[in-house]
């Protein structure tokens, strides 16, 4: 064999190993982390050559569909309290947990003029019909919502205007297509946006969005998940977090 053909031969023997050695993962992603979570994806694999796939949804749903043999080995949920229940109730491994964002709640609307800087337009709801929040017992962020329409003195008010979506993707969706005038999505959703107009709601308004990541039981011995969530400790990982308006510890 010439030299050049012995090193191409090589090198597809190289590469042929490589990709038999590239794993597959499964990781369940709280909705308002997609665009960061498929970010943070996209540089685990570049680095690894493994395979990241994605599952959104709220985290309630995510947690049932964990608690029901979902094929998960990674939880990143929206809040701690689906993360310690993953460990407590015997779905995920004790110890693997940690924080990895910590969420802001933001007012939005496609409307350039309907909310102002202090959040006022809360209370001239004869301005607006409807207000969109996610499910606040699934998804964390509608709870926070529900707080802070809560802190404001606001809730008795608002509540026959509020229409809930499933998740906060959803519920971005009602305001992104004019199903409701305004609604509270996530900060990484709309930091993007020129257009329409936003209150960052003050974050003493409502408990902190501290999000845990876990590893699952059936994550427990797989080692590509464990490097995947090491990354996603990482200085690269967090680079991408903080791009999308969240905080880190």
């Amino acid at each position: 064999m010439k030299p050049m053909l012995s090193l191409l031969a090589t090198s597809a023997i190289i590469l042929s190993a490589g990709l038999a050695n590239a794993a597959e993962i499964n990781v369940a992603v709280a909705a308002n982390f997609t665009d960061a979570a498929t970010d943070i994806a996209k540089a685990f694999e570049a680095e690894t050559g493994d395979t990241v796939l994605l599952s959104f949804g709220s985290t309630g749903k995510l947690y049932t569909q964990i608690a029901n043999g979902a094929p998960f080995t990674v939880f990143l949920a929206a809040d701690q309290a689906r993360a310690k229940k993953a460990v407590d109730e015997g779905f995920a491994v004790a110890g693997s947990e940690f924080t990895y964002a910590i969420g802001k709640l933001v007012l939005f609307s496609e409307d350039a003029d309907l909310v102002d800087a202090d959040g006022a337009v809360l209370k001239a709801p004869d301005g607006f019909s409807k207000i969109a929040i996610a499910n606040p017992t699934a998804a964390p962020y509608g709870s926070a919502a529900v707080e802070t329409m809560k802190s404001l003195g606001l809730y008795e008010t608002l509540e026959p205007k509020i229409v809930q979506g499933d998740s906060i993707s959803q519920t971005f969706q009602f305001v992104a297509t004019g199903n409701a005038e305004l609604g509270f999505v996530a900060l990484s959703q709309v930091i993007g946006e020129d257009s329409g107009s936003k209150w960052v709601v003050p974050a003493d308004l409502y408990s902190p969005i501290a999000q845990d990541a876990v590893l699952t039981n059936k994550g427990a011995d797989d080692e590509t998940s464990k490097a995947f969530l090491e990354f996603l400790k990482g200085d690269k990982a967090e680079a991408i977090i903080a791009s999308y308006g969240y905080a880190t510890e």
